[in-house]
C-alpha cells in the first residue's frame, strides 16, 4: 500500500483593513503582522512603488540602510526585506507601531541566532560605555560607534598603524612598509596605516631578498673578497661600468693616433648647443659627454673637477666601495686597475643578474633578518583587528534595528499609503509651509530641475507656483500648491516666505506659474474678470497713446516757439493758407462716423426692444447670458478640479505613485488656507481708507428702479394695480367718450 505523504496545511489568508481615501484604496498598519505579511499584500493596492532616499523629509540614513543596491531610490522589495529582516529579529513586532528609539534588550528575541548575537554585542556596547547593569539601547549609543571605534586599538578596519603596535621593532617594520609600499588611512582614526596587501607585499620582498642573500655567502672569498661590503662595491660598479668602458675605449683609441683625441672629445659646436639651453647637471646632454678629458694616458681622475660633473657623486661612490678597499686609496684609475676590479667582482655580477628587482634587494641582510622577526607579530596583529570587524557588522545591525524601528510604520504610512498625508500629519515628501497672497499652502515639494518638473507637474491639473527660496547663503527650489482661493494676484516676482520642516525661514520668489482653477465660484467670475481687464488695458493703451501724442504736440509746440525767429521769414509767406489747412475738417470723415454711431445705436435699441418684449422671461433672459459667459468657464474648472491629482506632482520629484491620488475641492481648503480674523475678534474702527460707493450705489439704484418701471409698463401690471375710482372718474369716462381729432 503506497504511503500518504503528509499534507501541510498553507497559512489561513491575512485579513488587512483598507480605507478609501483619495480615490484609492489605502492600507491600515494596526498591528505588528501587517507589517510581517507586507510580503503578501498586492502590490497593485501600494500607494507608492519607489520614492528618492534624498529631498524628502525623512531620515537619510535610514533609507541607506534600506536602500541595499545604493542606487539612491528605495523599491517595494526593498522595503519588504526590511520589514521582514526588522520582525525577525523581535519578539514581538508590535513594537515597531510605538516608533521608539529606545531598544529594550528583552525585545529582541533571544531564541533566534540572529536576536541571540545582538542581546551580546548590546551587552558589550553596554560593558564598554560603562553601563553595564542597563536594559536599554539607545541610537544616540550607537551613534557614538565612531568615536568608539576610534578609540579602540583594534577597530575591525584592517589597517594597522604606528600607533596600534606596542613594540619598536614592529613600529619600524610598518614605518618602512609605509614609505616603500605607500600607506592607506584608518576609516575610524583618519591616521595612516598598512593594510593586509600592503604587509604582505612588503615581506614577500624582503623573503625574496633574503633568498637571494642565501645564495650569496660571504665567506666565499672567490664569490665575495671583502665580505658583506663586496656587494656594495658590485653596485657601484654596475652603475659606471658602462661609462666607464666607453671612457677607456676612447683613451685607446687616442693613444693609438693622437690625432684621434680632438675627435673623441666635445666639439666646440656641441658645447654651443649645450650653452644655448639652460644647465642642468643631471640632465642627459651632460650625461652623454665622456667621464673625463679624453686623452692618450688612458687614466681617470677620480677626484677633482675634470671629472664629468653628471658622474661627479657615481665615481666618488666607486671610489669609496670598490677602488679603495680592492686597490687602496688613489686618485687616478688606470685601465689595467680598472680590469682587475670587474675581474674580482665577475662572479658576484652574474650572481647579480639574478636578484631581486625590489626595494628591498638594496637593503643589508641583517635588517632582512630584523623585517622578517617581526613578520609573525604584525600579521597577529592584523588578525586582531580584522577579527573586530565582525563586531562592527553586529553594530551596524544595532542600529538599522533601532532606526527601523522608529522610522519604519512612518516609512508604511507614506509609501504603502499616504496616510500621514490624508490626515494632514505631514507626509515626508512635504518641504514645510509657504506664506503668500494671504495664504498658506502646505502642499509644497522640493524641485532640483523647475523646467523638468514642471513638464509633468502640469498634468495634476492644479495651480501650481514654482518658487526660489534662499536664506543665509543657501538656495532652495519648491514647487507650492495653491489649491484655494483665487490666483488674481499670483504673479511671478512675487516674494513670500517659506517655513521648512524644521522651522526654519526662508526668502521664496515666484519663478514659474502654472495656472489652473481653484474651485467652480471662481471660475464664475474668471470671464468678467478678464473682460474687465481687457477694458483696463485696452483704456490704458488708449491713455499711453493720447498722453504720448499730447506730448508730441506740446514737443513740437514748444519747437516752434523756441525757433519762432529762424522761421518768421517762411511763415510769413502763406500764414493765412497754413492756417486754413491746420484747421480744416473733412466733412465725410464726420459723416461716416455718423453713420457708424447711428447704426450702433439701431442696433442697441433693436436689442433692448427685443430683451423688453420677453416680458417676465427677462430673468430667465438674464440667467440664460449668465450662464453662456460663466458656464464653459465653470465647466471646465470643475472637470479640472475632479481630476486633480497629487501623483504628478511627486513623480516629477521622483517618485512613482502608483495610484491618482485625487485631492478634491474640501481637502484642498485645508491644504491652502486664507486669512480670516479668528473667532471672537472684533473690529473696533471702520476702515478710513476705504472706497467711497455712495454715488455709485444711488445711480444704480436709479437704474434698476427704471429698469423695474419699465418692466411693468411693459407688463400692464401698472393699468392693473390704478385705483378703481380714478379709473370710472369723469374726465376719465369724458377722455373714452370723446371722439378722436382728425388728422390734418
Amino acid at each position: 500500500m503506497r504511503a500518504v505523504p503528509p499534507t501541510t496545511t498553507a497559512p489561513a489568508p491575512h485579513r488587512w483593513q483598507f480605507i478609501r481615501v483619495g480615490g484609492a484604496d489605502q492600507v491600515i498598519f494596526r498591528t505588528g503582522q501587517d507589517i510581517v505579511r507586507l510580503r503578501e499584500l498586492d502590490q497593485k493596492l501600494w500607494v507608492a512603488l519607489a520614492c528618492p532616499t534624498r529631498g524628502i523629509d525623512f531620515d537619510a540614513r535610514t533609507l541607506d540602510l534600506i536602500d541595499a543596491d545604493g542606487d539612491g531610490r528605495v523599491r517595494p522589495p526593498e522595503v519588504v526585506a526590511a520589514c521582514e529582516w526588522v520582525c525577525a529579529r523581535l519578539r514581538n513586532p508590535d513594537v515597531l507601531l510605538q516608533c521608539s528609539d529606545v531598544l529594550a534588550l528583552e525585545d529582541l528575541d533571544a531564541g533566534n541566532a540572529d536576536g541571540a548575537r545582538l542581546i551580546e554585542e548590546a551587552r558589550r556596547l553596554l560593558q564598554i560605555q560603562g553601563k553595564p547593569d542597563s536594559a536599554t539601547l539607545t541610537l544616540a549609543d550607537i551613534a557614538d560607534r565612531g568615536e568608539l571605534l576610534s578609540a579602540m586599538r583594534f577597530n575591525g578596519d584592517g589597517v594597522i598603524t604606528p600607533e596600534t603596535t606596542q613594540d619598536d621593532a614592529v613600529r619600524a617594520t610598518v614605518a618602512e612598509i609605509m614609505r616603500t609600499h605607500g600607506s592607506v588611512p584608518d576609516r575610524h582614526k583618519e591616521t595612516p596605516g598598512v593594510d593586509r596587501a600592503r604587509i604582505e607585499a612588503f615581506f614577500a620582498e624582503v623573503q625574496a631578498a633574503r633568498d637571494w642573500h642565501a645564495k650569496a655567502d660571504a665567506s666565499d672569498k672567490t664569490l665575495m673578497p671583502l665580505g658583506e661590503p663586496t656587494l656594495a662595491a658590485a653596485d657601484a660598479t654596475r652603475k659606471v661600468q658602462a661609462k666607464l668602458d666607453d671612457y677607456f675605449a676612447r683613451c685607446r683609441v687616442a693613444a693609438f693616433d693622437v690625432q684621434a683625441v680632438t675627435a673623441l672629445n666635445p666639439s666646440p659646436e656641441a658645447y654651443d648647443a649645450l650653452g644655448a639651453n639652460r644647465l642642468d647637471l643631471s640632465a642627459d646632454p651632460i650625461a652623454e659627454l665622456p667621464l673625463a678629458p679624453v686623452t692618450p694616458r688612458c687614466v681617470l681622475p677620480l677626484h677633482g673637477n675634470r671629472i664629468n660633473p653628471a658622474w661627479t657623486e657615481d665615481i666618488a661612490t666607486l671610489a669609496e666601495r670598490a677602488v679603495t678597499p680592492l686597490l687602496g686609496a688613489r686618485d687616478e684609475l688606470a685601465e689595467t686597475e680598472w680590469l682587475a676590479i670587474k675581474q674580482q667582482l665577475a662572479p658576484l655580477q652574474s650572481l647579480m643578474a639574478g636578484r631581486p628587482d625590489n626595494t628591498a634587494a638594496s637593503l643589508p641582510l641583517a635588517q632582512l633578518d630584523a623585517f622578517l622577526r617581526t613578520r609573525e607579530a604584525l600579521l597577529a596583529l592584523l588578525h586582531d583587528d580584522e577579527a573586530a570587524e565582525t563586531h562592527n557588522h553586529l553594530l551596524v545591525d544595532l542600529e538599522k534595528l533601532i532606526r527601523l524601528q522608529r522610522d519604519l510604520v512612518v516609512l508604511l504610512n507614506n509609501f504603502v499609503s499616504f496616510k500621514a498625508f490624508y490626515r494632514r500629519e505631514g507626509a515626508i515628501f512635504q518641504a514645510g509651509t509657504l506664506y503668500l497672497d494671504g495664504r498658506s499652502c502646505e502642499l509644497t515639494v522640493q524641485v532640483q530641475d523647475t523646467a523638468r518638473h514642471a513638464v509633468l507637474a502640469g498634468l495634476a491639473k492644479t495651480c501650481l507656483a514654482y518658487c526660489d527660496c534662499t536664506r543665509q547663503g543657501q538656495k532652495m527650489s519648491i514647487v507650492a500648491a495653491f489649491t484655494a482661493g483665487d490666483i488674481d494676484f499670483l504673479f511671478v516676482g512675487r516674494n513670500g516666505v517659506f517655513y521648512d520642516r524644521q522651522g526654519r525661514d526662508w526668502d521664496a520668489t515666484i519663478t514659474k506659474l502654472i495656472e489652473n482653477p481653484t474651485s467652480v465660484a471662481q471660475a464664475f467670475f474668471a470671464p468678467y474678470k478678464k473682460f474687465v481687464r481687457v477694458i483696463e488695458e485696452q483704456v490704458a493703451k488708449r491713455a499711453a497713446a493720447s498722453e504720448a501724442a499730447g506730448q508730441g504736440t506740446l514737443t513740437g509746440l514748444a519747437t516752434q516757439l523756441t525757433t519762432a525767429d529762424q522761421a518768421a521769414a517762411g511763415a510769413a509767406k502763406a500764414p493765412a493758407a497754413a492756417a486754413r489747412t491746420a484747421g480744416r475738417v473733412d466733412v465725410g470723415t464726420v459723416a461716416a462716423i455718423g453713420v457708424a454711431l447711428g447704426s450702433i445705436s439701431a442696433v442697441l435699441v433693436a436689442i433692448f426692444g427685443k430683451f423688453i418684449d420677453l416680458g417676465q422671461w427677462i430673468p430667465v433672459a438674464l440667467v440664460g447670458i449668465v450662464a453662456a459667459i460663466s458656464g464653459p468657464s465653470m465647466l471646465i474648472a470643475w472637470l479640472k478640479l475632479r481630476q486633480r491629482s497629487l501623483g504628478p506632482i511627486l513623480d516629477a520629484s521622483g517618485w512613482a505613485i502608483n495610484g491618482r491620488m485625487k485631492v478634491n475641492v474640501r481637502l484642498g481648503g485645508m491644504l491652502s488656507q486664507t486669512a480670516h480674523v479668528p473667532p471672537g475678534a472684533r473690529r473696533v474702527a471702520p476702515d478710513p481708507y476705504r472706497e467711497r460707493h455712495g454715488t455709485t450705489g444711488v445711480a444704480a439704484a436709479v437704474v434698476l428702479v427704471l429698469a423695474l418701471v419699465v418692466l411693468a409698463w411693459r407688463m400692464d401690471w401698472l393699468d392693473h394695480r390704478l385705483p378703481a375710482a380714478l379709473q370710472h372718474s369723469p374726465s376719465a369716462a369724458a377722455s373714452q367718450a370723446a371722439p378722436p381729432a382728425p388728422s390734418s
